[in-house]
């Protein structure tokens, strides 16, 4: 069949029985198991062929090849100037969480915190910042230790016509400065929930006086402001979860509809008093696909109130929409110093936070720069050379590519290198797993599944077909 020498490079995996088939654009399909094989002897069957060709999966003229290479290229990570900044004020604070991600410094330390000409260095970069959009993530340490410097940051910003800010909270400590701040339209709260108020000082606040205080505290920020301006995050012991109902029933009652799993980072004091978190795809991997298969039984017996997942939910949404790279951990290319820098507290500049973890904890300097003297550094462009998934040979031959990215700050963390195969990796396993699971629900005839899945895509209507099958 000579319509067959412009196929694409398909590439297939069997998930729950059945047969998944991609191509470097992301289209994807169900068929055959057998159906490779056959394209190579050229014995489609018509249906097949026309299933193909409709598609525009065979590459039969020059418009349907420039057609295919511009949706790869949407599948590519397209990043232009600066628009998200991660902003270190105080590396002090008031807890001492056994899995917390940095090495912190204790409440009353000094010199962890910006001096007058950090301080002054960034504000003017942000002065001097011309574009229209402008995230700030105010983390720490506890950032609300220092309200002078978020507030001196957020007044910095007030030209920029869209500029948001989020701090990231324990929510410990409230006070007039405090609200004032979070009084502001374009200022988000985010803070973390590990579930019941049990497991939360189990893991985070250790004291029942701590644990008081941050109950108050968040019923007042959500009296006082609503669910709609407050995230909360639950971090997750892979090898002691919490009861998913209970867990899921912590956030509900608050009034959240999205939960963001995270599980013990490998990183800061976390490597320490946790050192199994160094691989995660197998007790997690399991509580994971358990707590989303939780969600869709929930979310069909009370249809007035869908929860998310929201790292699936993300996941989901790259393999039905193309361009969606904003979500700085899953994207390929992975820029570095590109679209987001993180400035800690004596002004010296990372690539991620992770980045900056790994140096705290003293496992490598991993710095691309400083405030003073700028980013564009050898060391920037030499991480760059390596972030990508396009020419790695594992990647190269996996259905779920398109979808997929490239984390190497996560590789050097755990394994202290870059050139492991892809699929010995946590990062690798861990994606599989949840594509796994996304496919196995594509495909799935069950309405409850269907159900969730087009709320989370955010369609509307029931007749909607979310995978074709030849």
């Amino acid at each position: 069949m000579e319509e067959l020498d412009g196929l694409p490079n398909l590439r297939s995996r069997t998930v729950s029985d059945r047969h998944i088939f991609a191509n470097e654009e992301g289209r994807f399909f169900k068929g055959q198991h057998d159906l490779l094989s056959r394209i190579g002897s050229n014995e489609l069957s018509d249906q097949e062929l026309k299933f193909l060709q409709k598609r525009h999966l065979i590459k039969s003229s020059k418009l349907v090849k420039h057609a295919s290479l511009f949706a790869q290229a949407r599948r590519k990570t397209n990043v232009e100037g600066l628009e998200y900044l991660i902003l270190v004020p105080t590396l002090r604070c008031n807890l001492a969480c056994s899995y917390c991600q940095v090495s912190r410094a204790n409440e009353n330390a000094e010199g962890y915190d910006w001096d007058e000409a950090t301080l002054g260095q960034i504000t003017g970069l942000i002065k001097q910042f011309s574009g229209r959009s402008l995230k700030i993530e105010f983390q720490g340490g506890e950032p609300t230790l220092r309200p002078d410097l978020i507030s001196a940051v957020l007044d910095a910003g007030s030209h920029i016509p869209d500029m948001t800010a989020v701090i990231c909270t324990n929510l410990q400590r409230l006070d007039e400065e405090i609200l004032t701040i979070f009084n502001r339209e374009n200022v988000q709260i985010s803070t973390s929930l590990d579930g019941s108020l049990i497991t939360h000082k189990a893991q985070r606040t250790q004291d029942d006086a701590s644990t008081s205080q941050f109950e108050r505290n968040l019923s007042l920020v959500l009296k006082r402001y609503g669910p709609g301006k407050i995230s909360a995050l639950p971090t997750v012991n892979p090898n002691d979860p919490p009861e998913i109902d209970s867990l899921v029933e912590a956030f509900v009652s608050r009034g959240f509809t999205s939960i963001y799993l995270r599980p013990i980072n490998y990183q800061g004091f976390a490597r320490k008093q946790h050192p199994e978190s160094i691989e995660q795809s197998g007790h997690w991997g399991a509580y994971y696909s358990k707590f989303i298969h939780r969600l869709i039984a929930r979310n069909w017996d009370n249809r007035d109130q869908v929860i998310e997942e929201t790292y699936f939910s993300h996941c989901l949404n790259r393999i039905f929409k193309p361009g969606l790279d904003r979500h700085v951990d899953l994207r390929s290319p992975n820029p570095v110093g590109v679209d987001y820098i993180v400035v800690d507290f004596d002004g010296k500049i990372y690539p991620t936070d992770e980045a900056r973890m790994l140096s705290r904890s003293g496992i490598i300097d991993l710095t691309i720069g400083d405030i003073a003297t700028g980013w564009d550094s050898p060391e920037r462009r030499a991480l760059n050379e390596a972030s990508t998934n396009a020419d790695d040979p594992d990647c190269q031959n996996c259905v779920y590519q398109p979808y997929c990215g490239r984390d190497i700050i996560d590789d050097i963390s755990r394994y202290g290198r870059i050139d492991l195969r892809r699929h010995e990796t946590n990062f690798c396993k861990r994606h599989m797993s949840i594509f796994d699971l996304a496919f196995s629900l594509i495909y799935s005839n069950e309405d409850a599944v269907q159900y969730s899945l087009r709320h989370w895509l955010g369609l509307s209507g029931d007749s909607i077909t979310l995978g074709e099958s030849i």
